[in-house]
């Protein structure tokens, strides 16, 4: 059962990254790839019905997280306090920046598109550090909890701060990974100069996103040695990073050709197969020790609520995935196909 909403949760962090992350991507480059308030407008509309639908995936999977597994809830927000915060007010003033630029002169609506492009490049970098940070692992106490400065010598090891070299690589591959797969949702979505630029823009950052990812396993492996332990073991899970390289080359190959659907999808398995990696990984750990002792490693048995407690949950957990993917179907389905600028749609309120 543990292993079950280990499963479960890590299932609900992707369709987070996946589906909020092309609207994070696509507000880190929203000031690049569109110069005009016509342009604007237009690539606002591509995200405007469902982004804030999307953000439901992170408050959903907080609350799973909470219910399976508290121990891990309690420490991890302890410890992460402050960046938490940060992260908080970055979705506030994202929302404030995406909402009320629809409603003020053109003078605000420039600070309020700044508002929008800075929170959303700030979010992809935190939520990349944020995982660097579960992977790299944390000082545990022998009560499972620890607290950490926002940094200390930017070095890894038993002294750590929430960032390091290593930490602030992977908020650096999470934003590329993000804001490719921006701008590839946003050529879907869109036609004429906003269709082209952000076709350029995912091609001249797809090189980049190839090195990062190449350097990101190797050093990972050497940041915390246990990293590749489950791969040695179960030799089957090496062929999650081959799905990784084949799904970069697939986005380099539609790219290319300019089929913009399949290099979307393409975008999506890559990020769903990273994160996959990752929590292969980690298992049966959800957020491990730094100081070389596993048995202060809060995981998915010493972290997991009562066995009765999970099982209940199951069912109406069920019954929750079951409606929100049935809302989530039939507001992609309303919005399929590219929108135009002249019938651009406001962000809901």
């Amino acid at each position: 059962m543990e292993t079950l909403w280990f499963v479960l949760v890590a299932i609900m962090l992707t369709a987070y990254v996946v589906l909020d992350g092309f609207d994070l991507g696509a507000g880190a480059l929203h000031l690049f790839i569109a110069r005009t308030e016509e342009e604007r407008r237009a690539v606002i509309s591509t995200i405007g019905p469902v982004w804030n639908g999307n953000e439901v995936w992170l408050i959903a999977a907080g609350g799973t997280l909470f219910f399976a597994f508290p121990l891990l809830y309690a420490s991890a927000f302890s410890g992460f306090y402050l960046p938490l915060n940060i992260v908080l007010w970055l979705l506030v003033f994202r929302g404030i920046g995406l909402e009320f630029r629809m409603h003020v002169d053109q003078l605000w609506r420039t600070l309020f598109d700044g508002f929008f492009a800075i929170s959303s490049a700030l979010l992809a970098i935190f939520f990349g550090a944020a995982l660097g940070n579960v992977m790299r692992g944390v000082a545990l106490g022998e009560n499972h909890f620890f607290f950490e400065p926002l940094w200390t010598t930017f070095r890894t090891g038993p002294d750590t701060g929430i960032l390091d070299w290593y930490t602030c690589g992977a908020a650096i591959l999470a934003l590329v990974a993000l804001m490719v797969h921006g701008a590839l949702y946003v050529a879907l979505k869109s036609n004429g100069t906003v269709n082209a630029r952000a076709h350029n823009f995912a091609r001249r950052l797809l090189p980049l996103l190839v090195v990062l990812t190449l350097i990101g396993v190797p050093v990972s492996a050497i940041v915390r040695p246990r990293t590749l332990d489950n791969f040695t073991d179960h030799p089957l899970l090496y062929v999650i990073p081959m799905g990784v390289a084949l799904s970069l080359a697939s986005i380099w190959i539609f790219e290319r050709q300019a089929k913009e659907k399949p290099a979307f999808i393409a975008s999506c398995s890559y990020l769903a197969l990273m994160l996959a990696g990752a929590a292969a990984a980690l298992y049966p750990a959800l957020l491990p020790s730094t100081g070389g002792d596993p048995t202060r490693d809060i995981t998915i048995y010493n972290a997991a609520a009562g066995p009765y407690a999970l099982r209940v949950g199951l069912i109406w957990w069920g019954i929750g995935m079951c409606l929100a993917v049935a809302y989530f179907g039939l507001v992609y389905r309303m919005f399929r196909g590219k929108v135009r600028s002249e019938t651009a749609v406001q962000p809901n309120p």
